[in-house]
């Protein structure tokens, strides 16, 4: 095997889902590095294979980074794995990469089973033009901010998200998208494989009574529809602002927001917030 970074994509659910080529690869590398060993350490194990492990993190990776570099500037090969799917979507590992591509060290890829890839063909929205977004923030206000940014963007939209968490996020996501549709993909390729489709509404709805589902879960949204004057998101938008901010500073953080006129959205937030434009007051 020629020295290198390999990103080798793992299983999702089934080992069976493996290639034959991420098998080839993983035996011929002189070392594989992953989030967990043991996680790993169990798919190497089902296929006989016999390669040194090394673990690489969050909690790691500036340490275990120069080591890394050195072996493969010393002419080593090393496959690079997440504990599922494809690596450095939203796992470590993309330093590691920059590092390589800097110094003159080759990488390559050996493809497989994402999971944001199969919740958007699973979804049944449109796919010609979508953005993954990862983990959104824990917290209710610091969510919707983030949401915000992404409210205007003209495609579908992919976020992980915890089954604690799921009910709220949707909640937050109706707030700022408005009731668009949507899908919510679990345990992809697993036993329990599920995707229920709806609106942001609806699915908020099931949710917040059926409880936490298990798991791990891909939410998809569709894309915002275009209105005169993109009425409906800007609505959407204003309403969560208003709610924590004056009229004035909704107006100016929306604006920015959604890329629209600050004098349609703040025209806009005052007949929102019930006051008429004439007097011009906040």
């Amino acid at each position: 095997m020629k020295p290198g970074l390999i990103l080798v994509a793992t299983p999702i659910g089934n080992l069976g889902d493996i290639s034959a080529r991420a098998l080839e690869t993983l035996r011929g590398a002189d070392v594989v590095v992953c989030e967990d060993t043991r996680v790993t350490g169990k798919l190497l194990r089902a296929f006989g294979i016999d390669v040194p492990l090394l673990p690489y993190n969050d909690h790691n990776a500036a340490r275990q980074r120069p080591k890394l570099l050195s072996a493969l500037s010393g002419g080593k090969s090393v496959a690079l794995v997440s504990d599922a799917g494809m690596p450095l979507i939203s796992d470590p590992g993309y330093k590691l990469v920059s590092a390589c591509v800097e110094t003159g060290i080759g990488v390559t890829s050996v493809p497989g089973a994402s999971a944001p890839l199969m919740a958007l063909q699973l979804s049944g929205l449109p796919s010609d033009a979508f953005a993954f977004a990862g983990f959104l923030p824990a917290k209710s206000a610091a969510r919707r901010k983030a949401l915000a940014v992404w409210a205007g963007v003209p495609a579908t939209l992919l976020f992980f998200e915890t089954g604690p968490r799921l009910a709220g996020s949707l909640a937050d996501m109706l707030a700022v998208f408005g009731d668009r549709p949507a899908a919510v993909a679990r345990e992809l390729t697993k036993m329990f494989e599920e995707v229920r489709r709806g609106t942001l509404g609806e699915l908020a709805s099931f949710y917040e009574v059926d409880g936490p589902p298990k798991g791990e879960i891909v939410v998809v949204v569709g894309a915002p529809v275009e209105t005169p004057g993109g009425a409906v998101d800007l609505d959407a938008l204003l309403r969560d602002a208003l709610e924590r901010m004056s009229v004035r500073d909704a107006a100016a953080f929306v604006a920015e927001q959604a890329g629209a006129p600050k004098k349609t959205v703040y025209a806009r937030a005052l007949e929102l917030a019930g006051k008429g434009s004439e007097n011009g007051t906040e």
